[in-house]
């Protein structure tokens, strides 16, 4: 792939060790592009899709970073660390799992579903007064950010060989699956933490047709696995114009909607298949938010 390919958006494995920036800087040797960006980072201990914005289609991240999130870890009970997660110090151990029946185990990881208020980790990327908490962390500085607003779509128990509690969760953007951990832990009076956690997608997106991470050194793989703008944005509902329309967004000039356009929300605009712009529905036409090329 060159700088001249067409862009798109490459699913891509990654591996338990790297950093969510190593896979980027990957990327971009291998395929020879500069403007690459993710959509949503993975803690290095964690494994699972990104999502690879390549060439101008890293203008349509932010339609993918807002997308519900699905992942599938383990918590251990009975020990936490302080950055709730295998890389971390050691802080408690508590036996107590042991007295607890999966029922009881069970119901509380469930309680965590809907929309509640959640502290972020202190080992995390939120950042107060323009500092990284895991920076303020590593100085010795206790620092609380403010609980965020978050939402738990489901959580299902998958398995119990205890202490260990494996379990999927699809959750809003923004969710620590660490603080889910620890909030259960501390409900059960035994503590947690994460031992493993892999994202198996992003909305419709899914790890299963994502480039593993051995694949960005082989074309023909990577031309498999990228997906075009206008697909990886099928979330978003679609609306196709003729050359006229095509022309008067292009100038940034809106155009009248279609009937049985969205009323509201951002719009998916195609020409030929291909995304040209994404638009919203303003007064019965269809005001250009972002162009794209489509020469």
């Amino acid at each position: 792939m060159t700088a001249e390919a067409p862009a798109g958006v490459l699913p891509v494995d990654k591996p338990e060790g790297p950093t969510s920036h190593d896979v980027v800087a990957l990327a971009r040797r291998a395929l020879g592009v500069r403007r690459i960006g993710h959509t949503g980072t993975l803690d290095p201990f964690a494994s699972g899709l990104l999502l690879l914005c390549i060439g101008w289609a890293t203008r349509i991240a932010e339609y993918l970073t807002g997308l519900p999130k699905t992942y599938v870890a383990v918590a251990r009970l009975g020990v936490t660390t302080d950055t709730g997660d295998p890389t971390g110090t050691v802080t408690g151990e508590n036996e107590r799992w042991r007295e607890l029946d999966a029922d009881t185990i069970v119901r509380v990881f469930r309680e965590q579903v809907g929309t509640f208020l959640q502290r972020p980790p202190e080992y995390s990327a939120k950042k107060v007064g323009g500092v990284p908490l895991y920076r303020l962390a590593r100085r010795g500085e206790a620092v609380q950010a403010p609980p965020a607003e978050v939402t738990v779509y489901e959580l299902d128990v998958l398995g119990l060989d205890l202490p260990d509690v494996r379990f999927r969760v699809r959750c809003s953007a923004g969710t620590y699956v660490r603080a889910i951990a620890r909030d259960v832990g501390e409900a059960l009076g035994t503590g947690a933490h994460l031992v493993s956690l892999r994202r198996t997608a992003i909305g419709p997106h899914e790890v299963d047709d994502a480039l593993p991470l051995s694949g960005l050194e082989d074309p023909a793989a990577r031309a498999r696995a990228l997906i075009s703008p206008a697909e990886a944005l099928r979330h978003l509902p679609a609306v196709a114009v003729d050359q006229a329309a095509l022309r008067a967004l292009g100038s940034g000039r809106p155009v009248p909607a279609p009937p049985g356009s969205p009323a509201s929300g951002p719009v998916r605009i195609l020409h030929a298949g291909r995304l040209i712009a994404i638009a919203e529905p303003t007064g019965g036409r269809l005001a250009p938010r972002k162009v794209f090329p489509h020469d």
